[in-house]
């Protein structure tokens, strides 16, 4: 039913539950407005790269900064619907920072950043700054964020009411006969529509277009090159990036990496096994008593408790678990629940937790931790729209679309892989078999032919992006340097390991990228 990509670990430690944040500030394309003290002149920049002369006004704008609380401020930047037609209509995109007090060369530009997703916002992520960057790095850089074109702030895609996302989160994800496929396609048509509904933007709210956007946005900043962090799938939009910019990539981290060149049902197939990896390693140290909290739910040996676990899901598939709410624990939105403590070790006590409850016949915890990642509120409310934005973004991004019947032939292969989440994600797949809006990009290497040393973080045992895909993105870019953390998690920079912090503090302050095949434990 749906992909389990958009959460990133930094965004679980940020706290999913933060109210929306409230921006103030625009943007101006004539000019107008004080200058951000760039490192260069945004008309330097624009003059020197804006490759069109139609998009000069866009790389030429000047952003009005206005305080948003927290010591940050706030922004609004413009950006034409479609770059192929830049005098038509244009989009607003949300932007946040929080600037250095250092000046003169200890002074070392923006570092924009993205979390992941696609549909994590940018904004949130920059106003925790505290926790997803160094105090070193905060000291000699401006601390970006931006929600990309379509998410949260920035002009979002509302491709189905809080009530309709219920339905389609709580939608049977493994059916097993035509009617319940008909009920999932339904749901899936149903989410396109809506997302097409919005407006023209629905066509273009691919990584492409974004990528495009983060320039026009390091142009606006007064940068010459781009410094960037992105996480999870911003380090896809930091690929194509570089790929479309080599010459202007500054000092860049991708942690967490997804690999261009795979297809959909690679990705897929890969996240699969990853989840099913993840878990096992999360049994493994629940059964030793490793995972924190209570006692472990989960007896006999790992094979024994992953078992338990997948069969607790395949009860839920007939028979949901009251949750003390108008809402039962369903199989769909159990597997949200289980999947989404497996993104960090620190969440692990709270799915020991839930797990126990749900055999005593108590699915409210469980329900809790699905409300987590899928960012609903008690009251009922989505925070955001990362739930839904995530199809459009993906079915916009690759053209390896696959047919219904296609899709049913990869569930036992998925299921051989990832006996625990393959059907789930087999299904998955289903989305963009309907999607009502053509698909702009396709699965291929990028190389980035020309572009400085970018730092490619993986992590061995990272349940959403496997460690094959950061080797595989690092080895497909020219200047690409694996670094390489052997843990569990999604995403490694920032999240406990200081031989991971240090070697990208080290890149980020001086532009020294680790040595080719360091490892940190």
């Amino acid at each position: 039913m749906r992909s389990l990509g958009r959460p990133s670990r930094s965004r679980a430690a940020v706290g999913l539950a933060a109210a929306a944040l409230l921006l103030s500030g625009c943007s101006a394309l004539d000019g107008s407005g004080p200058d951000p003290e760039p490192v260069g002149t945004a008309a330097a920049v624009a003059g020197e790269n804006a490759t069109d002369p139609a998009l000069a006004a866009f790389y030429g704008q000047r952003l009005q900064w206005a305080d948003c609380s927290g010591g940050f401020e706030c922004t609004r930047l413009t950006v034409p619907v479609d770059y192929d037609q830049p005098a038509g209509p244009t989009t607003t995109l949300a932007v946040v920072r929080l600037r250095t007090q250092a000046t003169g060369e200890d002074r070392l530009g923006s570092l924009v950043l993205n979390p992941g997703g696609p549909g994590a916002s940018g904004v949130e992520y920059a106003r925790a700054a505290q926790n997803v960057v160094s105090p070193d790095v905060r000291d000699h850089f401006d601390v970006v964020g931006f929600d990309p074109r379509g998410v949260g702030s920035s002009d979002p895609l509302r491709c189905l009411t809080d009530a309709e996302v219920d339905e389609f989160l709580a939608t049977d994800p493994t059916p097993d006969d035509p009617a319940e496929v008909r009920a999932l396609e339904r749901r899936t048509s149903e989410l396109g529509r809506g997302c097409a509904a919005s407006g023209p933007l629905a066509a273009h709210v691919d990584t492409r277009s974004v990528a495009q956007d983060m320039d026009v946005l390091r142009a606006a900043l007064g940068d010459d090159k781009l410094s960037y962090l992105g996480k999870s799938y911003g380090t896809y939009l930091g690929a194509w990036y570089a790929e479309q910019f080599p010459q202007r990539v500054g000092r860049f981290v991708l942690d967490g990496a997804i690999d261009p060149a795979l297809t959909s049902e690679q990705v897929n197939a890969g996240q699969a096994a990853g989840f099913e990896v993840a878990l096992r390693s999360y049994v493994s140290a629940c059964l030793a008593g490793d995972a924190g909290g209570d006692a472990c739910p989960l007896t006999g040996g790992v094979d024994d408790g992953v078992a338990q676990v997948r069969a607790l899901l395949d009860r839920l598939d007939a028979d949901p678990l009251p949750t003390g709410t108008d809402r039962p624990l369903v199989q769909g939105l159990a597997y949200l629940g289980v999947a989404y403590p497996l993104y960090s070790a620190s969440l692990w006590p709270q799915l020991s937790a839930a797990l126990t409850a749900a055999q005593r016949g108590d699915g409210a915890p469980l329900l809790t931790l699905a409300d987590a990642y899928a960012h609903r509120a008690p009251d009922g409310r989505y925070l955001d729209n990362s739930t839904t934005v995530i199809y459009a973004v993906n079915c916009l991004d690759r053209d390896d679309v696959q047919t219904r019947s296609e899709v049913a032939d990869t569930v036992r292969e998925f299921e051989q892989r990832s006996p625990t989440f393959g059907p789930f994600l087999a299904w998955g797949a289903l989305a963009c078999t309907d999607w009502p809006i053509d698909p702009v990009g396709q699965a291929r290497p990028v190389h980035a032919e020309g572009a400085g040393p970018i730092v490619v973080v993986g992590t061995t045992r990272d349940p959403a992006t496997p460690y094959a895909w950061a080797q595989g993105l690092a080895g497909q870019l020219s200047s690409g340097r694996l670094l390489t953390y052997d843990g569990d998690g999604h995403t490694a920079y920032a999240t406990g390991s200081e031989c991971i912090d240090d070697a990208v503090d080290t890149y980020l302050l001086s532009g020294t990228a680790p040595e080719e095949g360091t490892t940190c434990g």
